[in-house]
């Protein structure tokens, strides 16, 4: 009889799971029939417009609200276990932190909670709260907060560290630090999932992309596999002289339009036959230049093509 050791039924286990899960408040879908997993060592970035069901799905994740249907497990339990257990790491946007008392206590009582602590100092320092350590929470400014709630996230070792627009309120410096630190703990082979409406960050950090849409998964790839999905690409060019907006928008293969001064913007879902048409109407553009769409513009077409099919 061959048995499995416990170290190889985990390797397999999937760090989130989630089986055609759904949740309603009222007449409205949060969340429906979600299936992903995640697995570990990714970096994964939930995007998604307002009211997509990003929150939702994460409060879902960690047990914060209970799904009408499907299940939802993490590393093969419930999220109540998993987080019992100390797995996960968790840094969202509602709730409050304690007051009256200072940023090191505050610190020091999680750490003192987590069934994998690491030393408080190096918390403070990871977090760049080490100079603020005697403030009392109270008194922080909202970018404070933000990294006194990103050194609770990571007071332990998590396998899975959850975050929900982690960076809202931090300067430039404490972004790169606070990303510096992820990739640290990805490398070391957690998983890291975090919704954003920053989506140069999403670019830059995740090796994976959720596109979330009226609770379901409208893309899920690399940055790159999203921005070729769009299917569109970029035309820029400037003009001699005022635009003829009627004759550009009778371009073939037009996805967009933007006119600004004598400065025309073009999405296009066959870029050479729209420059060709750009010739043929006997224009001369100078400064053309034609690239892919950035992650933002691939994100905005994908889901303005779910409204319109969904408008049909």
């Amino acid at each position: 009889m061959t048995t499995t050791a416990p170290e190889a039924t985990e390797a397999k286990t999937a760090v989130v799971s989630f089986d055609q899960v759904s949740k309603a408040y009222g007449d409205v879908r949060a969340v429906d029939g979600l299936t992903l997993d995640l697995h570990p060592g990714e970096t994964v970035a939930l995007l998604g417009p307002n009211g997509a069901g990003k929150s939702s799905a994460l409060d879902l994740l960690l047990g914060l609200r209970t799904a009408d249907s499907g299940t939802v497990r993490l590393f093969g339990r419930t999220p109540q276990a998993a987080i019992a257990a100390g797995r996960v790491g968790a840094m969202l946007q509602t709730g409050g932190l304690m007051e009256e008392v200072t940023v090191e206590e505050l610190v020091r009582l999680v750490c003192a909670l987590h069934p994998k602590p690491y030393p408080v100092t190096e918390v403070l320092s990871r977090a760049g709260i080490a100079s603020i350590a005697g403030r009392m929470v109270n008194k922080l400014s909202g970018g404070q907060e933000q990294r006194v709630r990103f050194a609770l996230a990571t007071a332990g070792a998590n396998d899975l560290i959850v975050l929900d627009e982690p960076t809202t309120g931090m300067d430039v410096t404490a972004r790169k630090a606070f990303w510096a630190t992820m990739r640290d703990q990805a490398d070391q082979g957690r998983t890291v999932l975090f919704a954003t409406h920053y989506l140069e960050e999403a670019d830059a950090i995740a090796d994976r992309v959720l596109v979330l849409h009226k609770g379901r998964i409208l893309a899920d790839g690399t940055a790159a596999e999203i921005k070729a999905r769009a299917g569109a690409r970029r035309i820029s060019f400037e003009l001699e002289g005022p635009a003829d907006e009627e004759a550009l928008r009778a371009l073939p293969f037009l996805s967009t339009l933007d006119i600004s001064g004598h400065r025309v913007r073009i999405q296009s879902h066959n870029a050479d036959a729209t420059v060709h048409a750009v010739y043929g109407l006997g224009l001369y553009p100078r400064e053309l230049e034609v690239a892919g769409l950035g992650l933002e513009q691939a994100f905005v077409a994908i889901t303005e093509a779910e409204e319109a099919r969904t408008a049909c």
